[in-house]
């Protein structure tokens, strides 16, 4: 898309000058393993070229106040988008990170999902999801991922229990994990900070069985079940 470049002060020029350059290239996908495909979206892996996506994100004042992920604070502010970020992502046994995709055919990412603090032993672990693209908003992606991501946990990881810890304000969060079975644990008073301004986290939970009847009641159980088994895609 061919960026309109204006100002106040020799705005004509600096338009003229932005027409000369070359349209920036359409966004080519890099080498990825699907991991899991829901009926709106899929999870991939992680490529280095999703940390442009990542360096975006971090500096979304919305994504920030709504999700406040130190996943995205960590690659801004430790790393300061450095490339060495991809590599020590990867690297981390305590958490998995994989990249939401629209199954619309969009070639960029939406968004990120993760379960994070994982604790193989005691089997449980943290649940964070991320959709970055407003118009996936309301549509039933982030409900998808997140439920995507915990199949993960429960057939990959053997947890069972997932954690997840949202804003008071979130609503759209809180009725995502309500939509996956999780129920309402507790409620940290004041342990939030955004805005500057204290606030509430509100603490859900699942566990194995709840997970395992929420899978029963999809009219497509075999997606949410690892191992994946891509299916053949026409075209």
């Amino acid at each position: 898309m061919e960026a309109a470049v204006r100002a106040e002060r020799g705005g004509a020029a600096l338009e003229v000058e932005a027409r000369r350059r070359p349209s920036a290239p359409a966004e080519v996908p890099e080498p990825a393993t699907v991991i899991a495909r829901g009926e709106r979206v899929y999870l991939r892996t992680l490529t280095p070229g999703d940390l442009r996506h990542l360096a975006a994100w971090a500096d979304d004042p919305f994504l920030e106040r709504m999700v406040g992920s130190d996943f995205l604070r960590t690659y801004r502010r430790l790393y300061d988008g450095d490339a060495a970020f991809f590599e020590a992502a990867l690297a981390d046994p305590s958490q998995v990170a994989f990249i939401v995709m629209a199954d619309d055919g969009r070639l960029a990412p939406v968004g990120l999902v993760r379960l994070f603090n994982i604790h193989l032993s005691e089997g449980y672990a943290f649940l964070e999801t991320v959709i970055a693209d407003r118009t996936c908003i309301r549509k039933g992606c982030g409900v998808e991922a997140g439920k995507l991501m915990c199949a993960y946990g429960l057939d990959v990881l053997s947890l069972r229990r997932i954690e997840a810890k949202v804003y008071e304000y979130n609503f759209l969060s809180i009725n995502s994990l309500k939509r996956n079975g999780f129920r309402q644990e507790g409620v940290l008073r004041q342990a939030g900070f955004q805005g500057g301004q204290h606030c509430d986290v509100i603490v859900f939970g699942i566990l194995r069985e709840e997970l395992e009847a929420q899978r029963r009641k999809e009219a497509h159980p075999e997606r949410f079940h690892f191992p994946f088994i891509a299916e053949p895609r026409e075209g």
